[in-house]
């Protein structure tokens, strides 16, 4: 029998951090994440970027969020469920060109400014490109998604450290398929309510896990999109990946992977 429970090079698990608005002092919260090998993503609004004295220069945003994700919080950190569709079109569609110029890749993930949604914004999100938005509603358990535009976080950066060890007692029992750690946050929060020493230990905690797949938000997004649209046969005896890239399953409990465009015999 082939279960679609294994995530990115046979990885069971996943840990992926997500800030907001996009601030000076994401240098060091960066330096924290490379030091101990975690991921994340940064939510901009990129107005922020276009006045006289913003917060990083447009040019540094490349270099200061390599190895992480840029995406859209709105050009004017605008609250979506206060928008009409034509409004939420130029909010997104602004930020995703102004940071697309700086960034060198399409953006396409968000998070909701002020974390204000309804369900009638995922129609003009999509047709902006937008493929997934993280919302502010902390779930406290380590499940992946089931709409990946109303994306809720498992909690905020205040409580990582008690999660982080959360997370790690419960990928140790039996293996009942992957979980997720997801925190959220903003990095001018640090020294205010929560300590920089805080984020560290999380991350300490969380590093060199072989089970573990460190992830931006957009990468785990287009891995679940391409394994869930893996094409099996009625006996499950071939799979074949219409996807770009390597897709991980078991078969009979045994780990093993299709390569793109590829067909999969047992």
């Amino acid at each position: 029998m082939i279960e679609l429970n294994i995530l990115k090079d046979g990885k069971r698990h996943a840990v992926t951090m997500s800030f907001d608005d996009g601030d000076r002092r994401d240098e060091r919260l960066v330096s924290i994440f490379n030091e101990y090998g975690i991921r994340g993503t940064f939510h901009l609004n990129s107005g922020r970027y276009q006045g006289e004295h913003p917060p990083v220069r447009p040019e540094e945003l490349s270099s200061l969020y390599a190895g992480h994700e840029i995406a859209c919080h709105g050009v004017r950190h605008a609250s979506m469920s206060y928008l009409d569709p034509t409004a939420i079109l130029h909010e997104i569609m602004a930020d995703r060109i102004f940071l697309e110029k700086y960034a060198g890749y399409p953006v396409r993930g968000l998070s909701y400014a002020n974390g204000k949604y309804t369900e009638s914004c995922f129609s003009p999100l999509s047709a902006c490109g937008i493929v997934y938005s993280r919302t502010t509603c902390d779930t406290g358990d380590f499940k992946f998604p089931e709409n990946f535009l109303a994306w809720h976080p498992t909690t905020h950066q205040a409580k990582s450290v008690e999660y982080a060890k959360n997370f790690l007692s419960a990928i140790s029992g039996y293996y009942s398929g992957p979980k997720l750690l997801y925190i959220w946050g903003h990095s001018h929060e640090f020294e205010r309510m929560v300590s920089w020493a805080q984020m560290e230990e999380c991350c300490k905690i969380l590093s060199g896990d072989d089970r573990i797949w460190y992830a931006t938000n957009i990468e785990i997004h287009d891995y679940l999109k391409a394994q869930r649209a893996l094409i099996l046969s009625a006996d499950h005896k071939m799979v074949f990946n219409p996807s770009a890239q390597r897709i991980w399953f078991t078969c009979d409990g045994e780990v093993t992977s299709v390569a793109p465009g590829e067909m999969w015999r047992a």
